[in-house]
């Protein structure tokens, strides 16, 4: 079967084109001419795998590259906690969902859009483990990305009630081998941690986030495609913790020192302040920012279990997957322990 997957440059995109491959499907990666290809396979003989130009908020172009294809995995998003223009979130994320929506209608022949949505579209739960029955309350958004991915949870929703067989997925804090890309924010902290750059624990420790293997999610979205039910919605997240449990098991993994204390996130908010003011002069994106913090301060702790029964997928460990992922670091020179 060929399908499409916009995005496909990404941290995520490039992942779950591999998976498709393996699994024989034929992939048409929708890519920008100034995207780097480092995270694809390059192009096949044989056609199972071409490159498309184009962007997701160039209408014309995609639906280019739509043409012939049976299947959209709409994976292109912008993912950062923080951008000089916010307005790009909406353009990007929001505006190229409704494209996408709009070439599913023109075209006319494909079967299934799979749409990489976030927990973060369903919102905070502060002390709660919630499930997808969970609707973002709307009033208040730690990131302008979290505010996109909530108004586009809403547009796929909407699609799949007036008959668009849509099925939205939404990952947690995705993570594992591949670009070190704010995609990857886990591996960008291991970094940090192991430079002497974050010499101890960022808060308390009572952030509770869903961790998910990027490999475990790229083969959640080929689930998604094979037994997904148009408009059910389904959390593709993993085990729930704090990055203080993410540093503890770092530092077991790697028989390195844990943390011997933890910074306030009031301390952390200052820095972000000072990287944002950096980055306007620089034009480098900074690791911490205000909003970044602002999610510090909530929980997104989820349940994976109707995916697991439905999906049959199958998350790894936070341990298991770390075991990869600081081997990976290391031999990238990355980290040194």
């Amino acid at each position: 079967m060929k399908v499409l997957v916009t995005g496909a440059s990404g941290y995520l995109g490039g992942r779950l084109c591999h998976a498709l491959l393996k699994t024989g499907h034929s992939v048409r990666a929708f890519v920008r001419r100034t995207s780097d290809l480092s995270s694809l396979p390059p192009p096949t003989d044989d056609g199972s795998l071409e490159l498309a130009y184009g962007d997701v908020t160039d209408y014309q172009s995609l639906l280019a590259a739509c043409s012939g294809c049976r299947v959209i995995f709409h994976a292109a998003a912008l993912v950062e906690p923080w951008l000089p223009d916010p307005s790009r979130f909406l353009k990007v994320n929001v505006g190229g969902l409704r494209n996408v929506l709009q070439a599913y209608k023109e075209i006319g022949t494909i079967e299934k859009i799979i749409y990489t949505s976030s927990f973060f579209a369903l919102g905070s739960t502060d002390g709660d483990v919630a499930d997808e029955s969970q609707i973002h309350h709307g009033k208040f958004f730690c990131t302008e990305y979290e505010k996109s991915k909530a108004v586009s949870d809403k547009i796929a929703l909407e699609a799949a009630a007036e008959g668009v067989a849509i099925v939205p997925v939404y990952p947690g804090v995705v993570y594992g081998p591949g670009k070190v890309t704010a995609g990857n924010s886990v591996a960008q902290l291991i970094i940090e941690r192991f430079s002497g750059r974050l010499p101890g624990y960022i808060g308390k420790g009572n952030d509770k986030f869903s961790f998910c293997h990027v490999d475990d999610v790229a083969e959640g979205h080929i689930a998604a495609l094979n037994k997904g039910q148009p408009g059910e919605r389904y959390l593709l997240t993993g085990e729930n913790a704090s990055f203080v449990d993410v540093f503890d098991k770092a530092a077991a993994l790697t028989e390195t020192a844990r943390p011997r204390f933890n910074i306030p996130l009031s301390i952390i908010e200052a820095y972000g302040w000072i990287s944002v003011f950096i980055s306007r002069i620089t034009g480098k994106l900074p690791l911490i920012s205000p909003p970044t913090v602002d999610v510090l301060r909530h929980q997104w702790a989820y349940s994976c279990e109707k995916a697991k029964t439905e999906l049959d997928y199958s998350p790894r460990s936070l341990e298991e997957g770390l075991g990869e992922v600081l081997p990976w670091l290391k031999s990238l020179g990355l980290i040194k322990y």
